[in-house]
């Protein structure tokens, strides 16, 4: 969806009551031909006198909604105004931006703003999964503390999380991160339960098509892709060499030094239930690279349908 703005200012003016915002939302969401949430029927829904909400004029629904029904504006006591700004000001900084200085920029308390920034982290995940061709550089990193700030040995750590192989000599608590990458394309971050074959390859084929061209770097795990249908060029960093016939996986090593600047600068330390969203916030901003601010917030806007998440929901107790 295009839009005219080309900073924070210009926003704030363009949006300027919760009347425009509405209706900027309904046009993003619809485009003149408004679709009941409940019951998925076109039937040219009345609007109520209010203004902001429509009935289905379907008899068998008649159900009232709004242009916020089944997003992630849902049931939300923050103006329109207030999230525009947070979706802007998600979307625009490189690095990301913490609940605490959101909450001071909006006005809100920290934990409303940790709830909008991991709703706005759940808009900006990507409808479908991503389909990377070509030439796609892949690696993996870990997301963690430093050793030396960690108050238990190895021994009580891996007493704690049980027998599981510390893979590359990584520490046994760091979460991994796959990272894949198309030449000149998209990124995609997929944390992984470990570095084994049953999760890499599942995730491999999700989203690289056969036949493309894997560049990686000596890893073992990594010999298998030739018998998954790939081609296969290796690059031996232990040999020092990090270009060979023109390819690297520099692009790659490159995300990850983005995406761990921005958590251990902005936010210091990210728990391993919710790192696939702050990995998702990462690959949309690289995803969008080559739009403008106005345009990359008008297209995050347009991903706000069908991405509800409660707070139980989010601070619901998963086992990793």
């Amino acid at each position: 969806m295009t839009t005219t703005f080309r900073n924070l200012t210009d926003l704030q003016k363009h949006f300027n009551s919760e009347q425009v915002c509405r209706e900027f939302l309904e046009q993003a969401r619809w485009n003149g031909n408004v679709i009941c949430p409940h019951c998925g029927i076109n039937k040219k829904p009345y609007r109520i006198k209010d203004g902001n909400r429509f009935k289905c004029s379907d008899k068998d629904c008649g159900k009232k909604f709004s242009a916020i029904s089944g997003t992630i504006f849902e049931n939300t006591k923050l103006p329109l105004q207030k999230w525009f700004l947070a979706i802007y000001l998600v979307s625009a900084h490189k690095k990301g931006i913490s609940s605490l200085q959101l909450g001071r920029d909006l006005g809100i308390s920290p934990k409303s703003a940790w709830f909008v920034l991991h709703r706005v982290r759940e808009m900006l995940r990507e409808n479908n999964p991503l389909l990377l061709q070509g030439t796609v550089a892949i690696d993996e990193t870990y997301i963690g503390g430093k050793e030396a700030n960690k108050h238990q040995t190895p021994a009580k750590i891996k007493k704690r999380l049980g027998t599981r192989k510390n893979f590359k000599g990584r520490p046994l608590d760091k979460a991994a991160v796959l990272g894949l990458v198309q030449e000149g394309g998209n990124l995609v971050h997929q944390v992984l339960p470990s570095t084994k074959k049953s999760s890499i390859y599942p995730v491999i084929e999700k989203h690289v098509a056969k036949g493309s061209t894997m560049v990686t770097d000596e890893w073992n795990t990594y010999r298998a892709l030739t018998k998954h249908g790939y081609e296969h060029k290796s690059v031996m960093h232990k040999l020092n060499i990090y270009v060979k016939d023109g390819f690297h996986t520099n692009t790659i090593e490159g995300a990850f030094s983005l995406l761990k600047r921005g958590i251990i600068g902005i936010y210091h330390s990210v728990s391993p239930k919710h790192l696939q969203r702050y990995c998702d916030e990462f690959s949309y901003r690289y995803n969008t690279r080559t739009k403008t601010e106005a345009d990359r917030f008008g297209h995050s806007i347009t991903q706000a349908h069908g991405r509800r998440l409660t707070y139980n929901q989010l601070i619901k107790k998963v086992t990793l």
